[in-house]
C-alpha cells in the first residue's frame, strides 16, 4: 500500500512540473526558425509572448468586453482618458477600453464583497455606499500612480540621456541622428525613455517635422523638464544657436536638479521617521525599560495594600 502511494504521489508531482512547464513554455513551435537553424541562413529573432503576456492580453480583452457593454463616452472624455493611457504607458487601442471596463467592474465587485461577507450590516446606508464610492475611485487612484511611477522613471533618466546627448551632438551627429542613438543606447537603463525618444525618430520619419515631435513628446509624457528641453530645443533651433552649448547647459542644470531633489528626499526622512518613532519604538522602548521597574513596584506594594 505504501508503495501504491508513493508511486501516486510522484506521478502527481511529475505531472504537476509538466503542467508548469507548458504554462511558462511559448505555446507555438517556431518551426521556421529550426528550419532556417537547419538551412544555415540568418533569420532575426522574434520574441514569442510568454504565459504573463499572454494572460494579462486575456485580461484586458475581458475588460474591453465589458466596457463593450455601455455606451459609447464623448469625445473630450475619449481624448482625456487616451492621453493618461499614454502617459501611463499604455499604447494600445484596447487600453481604453479596458480602463473603461476596469472602472465598471470595481464598484460592481466591491459592492457584492460588502454584501457577501457581511460587513454591510455594520450600517446598511453607509457601507454599500462607502464601497460604491471605493470603488470607482480605486481606477482612477491606480491610473494616477501609475502615471507618477512612469514620470519618476523618465525624470530619472534625464539626465544620462542630457550628457549622452550632449557627447552625440558634440561628436558631429545631427539632432535626429542624436536622438536616435540616445534611444538605442538608453534601451538596458531606461527602457521607457528610451521609448519615448524612438517614437520621436519614428514620428519624424513619417513625415512630421521635429518641433511637432518634440511638442508631442511633451505632451505625451506630461513631465515639466521635458517640456523645459522641448522649449529650449525649439528656440534654439529659430534662433540658430548653438545646440551643444545649450545642452550642456541643460544638462547641467538637470544634474543640478537632480541632486537637489536626493537632498530634498534625505531632508524628508528625519520628519518620516517620527510616526514610527512614537508609535511602534518608543512604546516598545518605554516597556522594556520601564517594564521591570513597574513589576517590582508591584511586588511591593501588593503585600502593603492587602495589609
Amino acid at each position: 500500500m505504501i508503495w501504491l502511494i508513493t508511486g501516486i504521489t510522484f506521478l502527481a508531482t511529475l505531472l504537476l512540473f509538466a503542467a508548469l512547464f507548458y504554462a511558462f513554455s511559448p505555446t507555438e513551435v517556431n518551426i521556421p526558425a529550426r528550419l532556417s537553424r537547419l538551412a544555415g541562413i540568418s533569420t532575426p529573432l522574434v520574441e514569442e509572448p510568454g504565459f504573463g503576456n499572454r494572460q494579462r492580453d486575456l485580461v484586458r480583452d475581458g475588460l474591453a468586453s465589458v466596457a463593450k457593454l455601455l455606451p459609447p463616452p464623448s469625445t473630450k472624455n475619449v481624448s482625456r482618458t487616451q492621453l493618461l493611457m499614454i502617459r501611463a504607458g499604455f499604447r494600445s487601442p484596447q487600453a481604453i477600453l479596458a480602463m473603461r471596463g476596469f472602472r465598471l467592474l470595481i464598484p460592481v465587485v466591491a459592492v457584492a464583497t460588502v454584501f457577501l461577507t457581511g460587513v454591510y450590516r455594520v450600517n446598511e446606508f453607509v457601507v454599500p455606499v462607502a464601497a460604491l464610492a471605493l470603488g470607482y475611485l480605486i481606477p482612477d487612484m491606480l491610473l494616477t500612480w501609475r502615471i507618477n511611477w512612469r514620470q519618476h522613471r523618465l525624470r530619472r533618466g534625464m539626465p544620462d540621456a542630457l550628457d549622452l546627448l550632449v557627447i552625440c551632438v558634440e561628436a558631429g551627429l545631427g539632432l535626429d541622428q542624436a536622438l536616435m542613438k540616445v534611444a538605442q543606447d538608453m534601451r538596458i537603463t531606461h527602457h521607457h525613455l528610451s521609448d519615448e525618444l524612438q517614437l520621436v525618430n519614428l514620428e519624424m520619419r513619417v513625415g512630421k517635422s521635429r518641433i511637432e515631435a518634440l511638442h508631442e513628446l511633451a505632451r505625451r509624457t506630461g513631465l515639466d523638464d521635458i517640456k523645459s528641453l522641448v522649449a529650449m530645443l525649439v528656440q534654439t533651433e529659430r534662433f540658430g544657436t548653438s545646440i551643444a552649448q545649450s545642452l550642456r547647459v541643460f544638462s547641467d542644470d538637470m544634474r543640478t536638479k537632480r541632486r537637489q531633489r536626493a537632498e530634498e528626499r534625505s531632508a524628508k526622512t528625519a520628519v518620516k521617521m517620527v510616526p514610527a518613532l512614537v508609535f511602534f519604538i518608543f512604546p516598545a522602548l518605554m516597556v522594556i525599560i520601564l517594564g521591570p521597574a513597574f513589576l517590582s513596584i508591584m511586588k511591593q506594594l501588593i503585600p502593603v495594600v492587602q495589609k
